[in-house]
């Protein structure tokens, strides 16, 4: 079955893409911010920001280009996730997120099951869990599945869920697949009540015994991707470092832009004493440092996220030693943001206090994104077993 999809609307030459794409994340800047109290205030991104993400093609910027999508590399993906979150992280981590559920989606469903998702061409918006925290049962043409997922980055403005569960027949043993149901069919549990990255909306969500086709679902075994195809050879921490660098390194120059422009104006010291915080050394080395820290954390996620496109684009999945390096770059660069961004907070003094001010902001959204397991400092752990050569290590152990 051939699918009569409209041709890609982003250009094929790389420069080109990755300039056309980070042109459409400053091209949203105006509702980005406009939208972003609102955000925090009713803990999702509003329909307007999420309308502008969708017709600038961002949510689908990973997704397969045959279908449309920008099929931009690694490296490409690191940036626009880095220009959203500058803007706004809730901002960027809901194009994390939901491109890459989406480019899942584009990349394993058949032909028959994209024609029903992608009506007239067009790109669904889409959320989910990658944990395999259900269990789907068997059932003439498809499966039943039951269970309850967290943190569905988007889900409210979503039209599709894509989530892992197990597999169970009662025969054989359990195996993880993933499965793909309009949004409308699950109970979403509006227990987003959180400190940092409030406006990503990352509720939980629910099935109850709900039949899915089997045209809806992949996994079960190797599976390869139809659409698409080297993004998907990066393995699990390759697919989401990208994202994970690209929000924290967004949030620490936002932090720094911030105290620059804050430094230059604001006052600190007792009665007789106050100087501009501009002219304090201590501040000086740290803006200084701290500048050079984020183009060292970032020229290690390139450095390790080139190495391993240089291996996907002919076919080759990175071995696990790559794949470890890909992690813990990440947990790398979340801990130099989430330092950096709390020495702006403490630079700012009393007016980063308040909740109007950005500096605030990202320090509860860094120390939100540092929470994720994917950039735990298990990665650290794992990364120090395979030097020692562990015949177990295991790049998500």
């Amino acid at each position: 079955m051939t699918l009569a999809l409209p041709a890609a609307i982003f250009p094929v030459e790389r420069e080109a893409k990755r300039q056309a794409l980070l042109d459409a994340v400053e091209s949203l800047r105006g509702v980005i911010e406009a939208g972003s109290d609102e955000a925090e205030e009713i803990g999702t991104l509003p329909q307007a920001t999420v309308d502008a993400i969708h017709e600038a093609g961002l949510f689908a910027y990973k997704s397969a280009r045959v279908l449309g999508g920008a099929e931009a590399d690694a490296m490409i993906q690191l940036e626009v996730v880095e220009a959203a979150s500058r803007i706004d992280p809730a901002a960027g981590w809901s194009i994390m997120i939901g491109s890459g559920t989406l480019s899942g989606m584009a990349a394993f469903l058949g032909d028959e099951a994209i024609k029903e998702i992608f009506i007239d061409g067009k790109f669904p918006r889409a959320a989910g869990a990658a944990a395999p925290s259900g269990e789907a049962t068997p059932v003439e043409g498809g499966y039943r599945v039951t269970g309850r997922w967290g943190f569905a980055s988007g889900i409210r403005h979503s039209h599709y869920l894509a989530m892992g569960a197990m597999a169970v027949d009662g025969k054989s043993a359990p195996v993880q697949i993933r499965v793909v149901v309009p949004t409308s069919d699950a109970t979403i549990h509006d227990n987003w009540e959180v400190v940092g990255l409030r406006g990503t909306g990352s509720c939980d969500f629910s099935l109850d015994n709900v039949f899915v086709p089997q045209r809806f679902t992949w996994g079960g075994g190797e599976s390869k991707p139809l659409r698409g195809g080297p993004n998907f050879l990066l393995g699990r921490p390759g697919m989401q470092i990208t994202g994970h660098c690209g929000v924290v390194l967004g949030i620490a120059r936002r932090a720094l832009d911030e105290v620059t422009e804050l430094a230059k104006n604001k006052k600190r010291g007792y009665r007789g004493t106050e100087a501009l915080i501009a002219d304090r050394g201590s501040f000086q080395r740290f803006l200084g440092e701290s500048d050079t820290r984020l183009r060292a954390a970032k020229s290690l996620c390139m450095e390790v996220l080139e190495e391993a496109w240089e291996l996907v684009t002919v076919g080759i999945t990175p071995p696990p030693e790559l794949q470890v390096r890909l992690r813990a770059s990440s947990t790398y660069s979340t801990e130099e943001a989430s330092d950096i961004v709390s020495q702006a907070f403490r630079f700012g003094g009393g007016s980063a206090m308040f909740t109007s001010h950005v500096l605030q902001k990202c320090l509860r959204d860094v120390h939100g994104a540092a929470q994720h397991n994917m950039v735990s400092d298990r990665a650290y752990e794992n990364h120090g077993q395979f030097m020692l050569g562990f015949p177990d290590a295991n790049p998500m152990g």
